[in-house]
């Protein structure tokens, strides 16, 4: 269920005082075309209105497929999760919101949640308080050298850790237990004695884009033999795969209308660094490493990233690795180069932020910039290290996937290697060739799934989409819950007749893309004939049925040797045998 602990009565009766065509007006501007309402996407960059609301209660962009209902569309715009959607909804609506409801383990971990949130907030900011007392001169000696101002130390909650032992009392007169420090992550046991992880460094809080602080980062200040930097360990709040330092900042950069891209450094010293300087859009990860989590939180935010990692090896196999995950988001990436294995804080330090605002002007195109790294690794003067670094950069074009957009690497790697253009687009095809041959070997795929329900996709998804929309002519005989076994919460639901808005409340449409297509279905084109067309794509799932069945009763048969046994696969081979050659469906009838 997705309901997240309210009613689906509740959740629709809140979908229905909240017109979606109104809502997303506010936001988007609408016009009326047919039986859709169209504008451009507030989710991606397009000039052409691609971006529909229908009168059902879902919306859907044709470009970046992002889709939902009233209640997505506001977590998406604001950035917020179901809950915070579902309070700025009812109050739109002038609806209190119930108390939440549900099993008794997810109300004890919301509980437990709360609790952990309202432990965190209380250290950071009894953290922050420790800053300014006259035993964290070792903190304020850094702090002065790093220039940073009591401004930033407010915007990025900056605190220190006086001792192993003073942050464990205070939460304790606080009314907070061992058990909670353990599990927020701020206290760790040895011996029997609970410890601040955090003891004696720097301190920075970690927020989410909810301004909620989930863990923290803390720098060691003087020489030590323990690690520069120290993480928050891994708990319900904190995953350092998906936290992202300073997005909280840049939410609030993009409510006040001023966000056009999100650049992405390494550590959080850079993040500060960089706001500092004017470049108020600045994020880092946790780790060098950036994960598909991290971009599709900073998705929300925006669709054009810069990445800005350090100029030295680690920074280069950063951006690689970074560029991939961020073009599987649908994001629009460019690379900044920084010179002399620099960080973003060096270079404002050495060269000014004229400097470093003219790299990121300049930045390159991901292709461009793999190109470039890449031709470092090759000799060009000798032929054999031409050839290489060719079929190299023609992997990086490959991915490009626009015949127009290749053109013009095609000729730059002419240029670079003197090899003829007709042979480099030859040899293109053949990776692309490659590239597009299809997986055999993961199991988890979509298509595969698809495969083993015996059905061609297509026609799974008319079907399915019939049964949604309540078409009349859906064929009532059929117990489609035996016919596509996967889809059976599915097929319940459209048996209920719930709203197609309802569909967000009791299923994961993200990670459901056939449903995701189902729920978009547009009938416009089968006008006329979407009876012979559902029974078409019913005949077509339900033989490929029949064959399966035949299939397995032959092995059956071929591996049997009792007699009696025998004749009755027989006759059920007959019985598949003549259904298949009559077109009946009786096989899968309602009993």
């Amino acid at each position: 269920m997705q309901n997240r602990g309210y009613s689906a009565d509740w959740l629709q009766l809140l979908k229905q005082k909240n017109d979606i065509v109104s809502v997303i007006g506010k936001y988007v501007h609408l016009e009326k075309k047919g039986g859709r309402y169209w504008g451009c996407c507030p989710f991606h960059n397009e000039k052409t209105p691609s971006f529909s609301v229908s009168d059902e209660g879902l919306f859907y962009c044709f470009g970046c497929k992002e889709t939902g209902d009233v209640i997505s569309f506001v977590m998406k715009y604001e950035s917020c999760d179901f809950s915070e959607a579902v309070k700025i909804l009812a109050k739109n609506a002038g609806m209190e919101v119930p108390a939440l409801t549900g099993e008794k383990d997810i109300l004890q971990k919301k509980h437990t949640k709360d609790r952990l949130l309202k432990l965190l907030d209380a250290t950071y900011k009894h953290y922050m308080q420790n800053l300014y007392l006259p035993v964290a001169k070792p903190a304020q000696e850094y702090i002065k050298t790093r220039n940073f101002t009591r401004h930033e130390l407010e915007d990025f909650k900056l605190g220190y850790s006086i001792n192993w032992t003073e942050m464990i009392d205070y939460l304790k007169k606080q009314d907070f237990t061992y058990r909670e420090m353990l599990d927020a992550g701020v206290a760790q046991c040895k011996n029997g004695r609970y410890y601040d992880v955090m003891a004696e460094r720097l301190v920075f809080p970690i927020f989410n884009s909810f301004g909620e602080c989930v863990g923290f980062s803390a720098r060691v200040l003087g020489k030590s033999d323990f690690a520069k930097y120290k993480n928050t360990a891994e708990t319900i709040l904190f995953q350092k795969g998906r936290v992202v330092f300073g997005i909280n900042l840049v939410k609030a950069l993009k409510q006040q209308g001023g966000l056009d891209k999100i650049i992405i450094v390494e550590g959080q010293i850079d993040v500060i660094a960089m706001h500092r300087a004017g470049f108020k859009s600045t994020v880092a990860c946790m780790g060098t490493a950036l994960t598909k989590e991290n971009a599709h939180e900073l998705k929300k935010l925006s669709n054009n990233v810069v990445l800005c990692f350090d100029g030295d090896t680690a920074g280069v196999k950063a951006t690689i690795k970074s560029i991939d995950i961020l073009k599987a988001e649908g994001f629009n990436t460019t690379v900044v180069s920084l010179p002399d294995k620099h960080d973003p804080d060096e270079i404002l330090k050495l060269y000014g932020k004229e400097y470093l605002q003219n790299l990121i002007n300049n930045a390159l195109p991901v292709t461009d910039f793999l190109i470039k790294n890449e031709q470092k690794n090759y000799d060009l003067k000798k032929p054999n290290e031409k050839g290489k670094f060719a079929l190299a950069a023609l992997g990086f074009i490959a991915k490009i996937g626009s015949s127009s957009e290749e053109d013009p690497y095609l000729e730059k790697v002419r240029d670079l290697t003197g090899i003829p253009i007709d042979i480099l687009r030859r040899d293109l095809e053949k990776i692309k060739g490659g590239q597009a041959a299809p997986k055999t070997d993961d199991k988890t795929d979509e298509n595969v799934l698809i495969a083993r329900e015996n059905g061609n996709i297509r026609a799974i998804k008319f079907l399915l989409s019939s049964l949604i929309h309540k078409k009349d002519f859906v064929n009532k005989k059929i117990d489609y819950k035996r016919l596509l076994p996967r889809y059976k919460e599915v097929i319940e639901k459209a048996e209920e007749g719930i709203s197609i808005s309802s569909y967000f409340d009791y299923f994961d449409i993200e990670n459901e893309p056939v449903l995701k297509d189902c729920l978009n279905m547009d009938f416009s084109e089968y006008q006329g004939n979407g009876k012979q067309y559902f029974d078409e794509c019913l005949w077509l799932i339900v033989s490929q049925e029949l064959v399966n069945k035949q299939t397995a009763l032959t092995e059956q048969f071929n591996n049997c040797t009792d007699s009696d046994e025998r004749k009755k696969i027989v006759q059920e081979l007959s019985a598949a045998t003549k259904a298949l050659k009559e077109r009946k469906l009786e096989e899968f009838y309602v009993r």
